[in-house]
């Protein structure tokens, strides 16, 4: 039987709901998303905080630094690192106003699955799109679906060439679920594209 996968992202329904800003590190400098969207390792001097940009009900899921990267709770993150702990590094963070621990996520896991095919759409950067440097790179990526052959022993991880998405397998989905964690959402990336 072939695994299932499944993007992971923040449930944006709730308007009532905060949203987190880029996270300072202890010299007061932002550490953005460029460092926690590789796919890889990331190194980090200190705990880091993380501002509320929008003040609103608390969520043990949010994309922080608009849409980044996840800040979770104690729960959500001792799923991630009993399941997936080659995949993921947790960082402590204080959440502005909030006593309880919270962690940073940083997916260090990059997986080559695109499915270029099956995909809705894939465009690819061009020279006359006046960025050499990313000529053959995804440029838009809709419809994503996964080739699940490709991914290997990876629970959580970011496609290659696509590092915006966080993909998760359907172990990790139902056991996040399991905890009635607030702020998820998830989307199947795996078989036919469904509707429209």
């Amino acid at each position: 039987m072939t695994t299932r996968y499944f993007k992971l992202y923040e449930d944006m329904t709730d308007p009532e709901r905060w949203l987190l800003g880029t996270p300072i590190d202890a010299e007061g400098q932002e550490a953005g998303s460029w460092l926690f969207m590789r796919g890889e390792s990331a190194h980090v001097d200190g705990r880091l905080r993380v501002p509320i940009y929008h003040p609103g009900g608390a969520l043990d899921f949010s994309l922080a630094d608009t849409g980044g990267f996840p800040v979770v709770t104690q729960n959500v993150a001792s799923v991630l690192s009993k399941m997936a702990p080659k995949d993921v590094q947790l960082f402590p963070v204080d959440v502005d106003s909030r006593p309880e621990p919270y962690f940073l996520v940083n997916v260090a896991r990059t997986v080559k699955c695109i499915d270029e095919a099956a995909s809705e759409e894939v465009q690819f950067w061009t020279l006359e799109d006046g960025q050499p440097e990313r000529v053959g790179e995804y440029r838009v990526v809709a419809g994503m679906r996964i080739d699940p052959s490709k991914v290997g022993d990876a629970k959580v991880f970011r496609p290659w060439g696509w590092t915006v998405v966080i993909i998760v397998a359907e172990a990790i989905k139902e056991a996040l679920e399991r905890t009635g964690a607030t702020g998820m959402k998830f989307a199947e990336v795996t078989g036919p594209l469904t509707g429209s």
